[in-house]
């Protein structure tokens, strides 16, 4: 069940938490890996960790000439790409009334513009091949909002709208687009936190716990399975219960 064996994977934001468990995750069910993040350095350590048929591309998503050459590269590797996971994501993080106007472009950018970019030109193949699987990752605050995040939240929100147009343009084609909105999950993010603040996330969670980043990574193979082939434009939350949405 959930075989990737020889699928093509391009992976943005691999050196992450959540990208790194996605990367190893997909790796083990034998998808052939691209990996993309802004730290050379690190991508190649995880692409020799996870060894053959695992590359590993340095990209500038602020850029649309570096977007651009990231896709081209990629598929250049292995000739197309099966599975796209628009993973990248910063914060600026501020009061609303106290954000600068490049706070919330450079997020909005990153995490919004630069996905849909990447998608715009991966997909191009997916549609010559009538197959292909998009995978974006939004948050919870997303759907919630979150004080001081008013760029990340909208940036995390449009994606919902985007992956639902995307869907309906191209489900006749073969190719599926859904979102995954992860709740708090622990991370070496998260890991900063002092027991007392994370105890009042967790009293906000059914689950009792924080999520892991193998919680979502096991998200995005099902969703990029031929399992899920019936599945499109939907958002899957993984939040422990904390919003039933």
């Amino acid at each position: 069940m959930f075989d990737l064996t020889g699928k093509v994977v391009l992976l943005t934001g691999a050196t992450g938490g959540i990208g790194k468990s996605i990367a190893k995750k997909m790796k083990e069910k034998g998808a052939k890996l691209i990996l993309s993040g802004t730290r050379q350095n690190i991508l190649n350590e995880l692409s020799s960790e996870l060894g053959g048929d695992t590359k590993a591309i340095a990209t500038d998503l602020t850029s649309k000439e570096s977007i651009l050459s990231l896709a081209t590269k990629a598929e250049s590797f292995f000739g197309h790409i099966d599975i796209l996971i628009n993973n990248a994501g910063i914060t600026a993080d501020n009061l609303f009334l106290r954000m600068k106007d490049e706070e919330w472009e450079n997020v909005i950018n990153v995490n919004l513009s630069a996905s849909m970019r990447l998608t715009r030109q991966v997909i191009k193949g997916m549609i010559k091949r009538k197959s292909g699987r998009i995978i974006f990752i939004s948050s919870i605050v997303g759907f919630t909002g979150n004080p001081g995040q008013a760029n990340y939240s909208a940036s995390k929100s449009a994606l919902s709208g985007l992956t639902k147009s995307i869907a309906l343009e191209v489900a006749a084609r073969g190719i599926t687009c859904n979102l995954i909105a992860p709740g708090f999950i622990s991370t070496p993010m998260t890991d900063k936190l002092t027991d007392e603040q994370k105890n009042k996330i967790i009293v906000n969670i059914p689950a009792n716990r924080l999520g892991n980043a193998e919680d979502i990574s096991n998200g995005c193979i099902y969703l990029a399975s031929d399992e899920a082939s019936f599945i499109t434009g939907t958002t899957l939350h993984i939040n422990g219960g904390m919003s039933m949405i």
